[in-house]
């Protein structure tokens, strides 16, 4: 399950819920360059690395994905991903659109799945009650939105998060229909019906 949203979207929160609430899942954890803040760990909520080692994870190709993102790259690691899929496991990754899309277009597979705002004056009310970015940071991210909102049409599914309770329920009805899929399905109605 590959999720992007513009920052103050409820991406992060929605993505907690999920893995609540369906525990085989497993959130992926990328790996960046920016600094921790207060409370993040490492190896849990990122593996924070130097920019130099980050460039040389890239140069020996060791990341599915890349982008750089407000100034600091993020990525996730190939070996995340055939790990999990080794494993059996399913994977959540809370990633922006650049990474999404280079994964839909070098791996396919998975579900798309973009977090929307209900307008722009409610993702600034959103960012701004954060109370944690300069305002330059917000314009920043306010034109950063608008540019990623514009990649919604390649993305599976569409969710407007205006109240978190419905956007969850649209978010986990996703989850069980990707569950259902066919080709996730067949070796279990092989075992059911001998074929």
């Amino acid at each position: 399950m590959i999720i992007s949203a513009p920052s103050g979207a409820g991406k992060t929160t929605l993505c907690r819920e999920l893995l609540k609430r369906f525990p085989h899942m497993r959130e992926s954890i990328s790996y960046t360059t920016r600094q921790p803040r207060p409370g993040e760990m490492h190896g849990e909520d990122y593996f924070f690395v130097s920019h130099d080692e980050f460039q040389r994870m890239i140069a020996e190709d060791a990341f599915a994905e890349w982008a750089e993102v407000h100034g600091n790259l993020y990525g996730t690691a190939l070996s995340t991903l055939e790990n999990s899929r080794k494993n059996g496991i399913d994977l959540v990754l809370d990633i922006d659109c650049q990474g999404a899309r280079q994964l839909k277009e070098q791996f396919g597979g998975g579900s798309y799945v973009f977090i929307l705002p209900p307008s722009m004056a409610e993702l600034r009310r959103r960012l701004e009650s954060r109370s944690s970015d300069a305002p330059e940071v917000i314009e920043r991210r306010i034109v950063r939105a608008a540019e990623e909102i514009r990649e919604v049409r390649w993305y599976d599914y569409i969710i407007i998060n205006d109240q978190l309770e419905h956007a969850f329920e649209e978010l986990s009805a996703i989850v069980i229909a990707h569950s259902r899929r066919t080709p996730r399905m067949l070796e279990q109605v092989a075992k059911l019906f001998d074929i």
